[in-house]
């Protein structure tokens, strides 16, 4: 079941390989890690990102800067807050209150430039549509390190566009090679059939040769149960060494 806008959409697929769950699996393992793994990707605002005025990391992810005195200039006085930039998105929290924060990931940047505003210079993130086509404005105190934090984001998210990370991480199985390469011919035995009379199988197990009544039955301790009296002289393993 997917959905586009305010269009629903119901997909259904069948596996031709009978009696394996393979197919059910591997896409539940897939849709797992792209559920677990948004905040690769998608802008996050007021989210769960800041525990104790420090960044909740992602895997893979590394912090390169932390820079105190950032305001957001979302509202008329802007709110004092702190930058942690790094190789996956910018972040920005509020130094009173950490849940009021934003989380820029690269992939959703538009557009990053330094403009004048009512604040004096602000540094200006405009993200894309799919994201909100949100307009983002912070002022540096003191302004000189306006540029350092603008250069610093530029760069990483250059970086970023050339190798971006997702979050998702999977393996290539190896090409199977071709068939024609492992194949075995077949080759034939070397058996030689040698001929000679044909003997009932079952005289071979009868000592007595022709008889005309069976003994008495007595019990065998080696079989465990009752066995006809052996001929004189005969043994249970000697009937079994007659081949």
């Amino acid at each position: 079941m997917t959905r586009f806008n305010s269009t629903r959409f119901e997909f259904i697929f069948t596996s031709l390989v009978k009696n394996s769950p393979r197919l059910f699996t591997t896409v539940q393992a897939v849709f797992k890690s792209y559920e677990t793994t948004k905040l690769y990707r998608e802008l996050k605002l007021r989210g769960a990102i800041i525990r104790d005025k420090e960044l909740v990391m992602l895997p893979h992810e590394q912090v390169y800067e932390k820079i105190g005195g950032i305001w957001n200039l979302s509202s008329d006085q802007g709110n004092l807050g702190t930058f942690i930039i790094t190789n996956v998105r910018t972040v920005w929290f509020a130094v009173l209150a950490e849940n009021f924060n934003v989380s820029i990931p690269y992939l959703q940047m538009k557009s990053i430039n330094v403009r004048n505003s009512k604040f004096g210079q602000a540094l200006v993130i405009e993200t894309t549509v799919s994201s909100g086509g949100y307009i983002l404005g912070f002022r540096a105190d003191p302004v000189d390190h306006l540029e350092e934090v603008y250069t610093q984001i530029l760069n990483l998210w250059k970086i970023f566009s050339s190798t971006p990370i997702f979050g998702v991480e999977y393996m290539v199985d190896e090409k199977q090679g071709d068939t024609k390469d492992t194949f075995v011919p077949r080759t034939e035995d070397d058996v030689e059939i040698v001929e000679g009379d044909d003997i009932e199988p079952c005289l071979l197990y009868q000592p007595d040769g022709e008889k005309e009544i069976d003994r008495e039955p007595v019990f065998s301790p080696e079989l465990g149960v009752a066995v006809e009296r052996l001929k004189e002289g005969t043994t249970l393993q000697s009937l079994w060494s007659v081949v």
